[in-house]
């Protein structure tokens, strides 16, 4: 997800306390994905949350009335 996103020229912040995951996300520099490497990834993409509906009412009210610094 890494290359993918740096190759579309989006920036990423990944965040990660552990050693060998902070060496993966800075070994995307020595490769890059084909157009059809990153065409095929470019169609996992389903245009919407699978987690959370973010056009729904319930969660954007449910959102509204948090608390984020108590």
């Amino acid at each position: 997800a890494l290359r993918w996103n740096v190759q579309r020229g989006v920036v990423v912040i990944p965040k990660s306390v552990h050693r060998d995951r902070m060496e993966q996300n800075m070994n995307i520099w020595d490769f890059t994905l084909s157009d059809e490497d990153m065409a095929e990834i470019a169609k996992l993409d389903l245009g919407h949350s699978e987690i959370v509906d973010h056009f729904s009412p319930a969660f954007v009210k449910m959102l509204h009335g948090m608390k984020l610094h108590p």
